[in-house]
């Protein structure tokens, strides 16, 4: 992506086939283009839900398909951890939870005093989540 303006572009048109369920071509744009994982922390801070259920299936998509890629999109999916809704900061530390990864836990242990009960339940089972990977591995 070459400017803000063709991000901008991209992030419309892949929030927009989301919407209308075409998770199996943007799976393929993913794949293709890897700096398109930066783009995934704006995809859970759509307002429409049927953006962000898309890009939770995406998620776990990827990480069951490219799951070291998927490790660049943890830090823009973490800034939805502040976001002014509550289901977004939930979906966030979902989506957080999914990839299990250890670099997402600074920035979940930051959340778990959130002012909404469900949002902290969120972020301490993606804890956990990812603390049970680590004792696994």
């Amino acid at each position: 992506m070459e400017n803000q303006q063709d991000t901008a572009s991209t992030l419309k048109m892949i929030a927009d086939y989301m919407e209308k369920g075409f998770l199996d071509n943007i799976v393929d744009m993913f794949k293709r283009d890897k700096s398109l994982y930066l783009l995934i922390g704006s995809l859970i801070g759509d307002e429409r839900s049927r953006v962000r259920i898309g890009t939770v299936a995406l998620v776990e998509t990827l990480k069951a398909k490219d799951a070291d890629n998927l490790l660049s999109a943890i830090a823009g999916i973490a800034e939805f951890l502040n976001a002014s809704n509550a289901t977004i900061r939930g979906d966030a530390a979902y989506l957080l939870g999914i990839i299990g990864h250890r670099d997402a836990l600074a920035f979940l242990k930051e959340n778990t005093n959130d002012e909404n009960e469900l949002v902290r339940e969120t972020v301490e089972e993606a804890i956990e989540e990812i603390k049970d990977r680590d004792a696994d591995a």
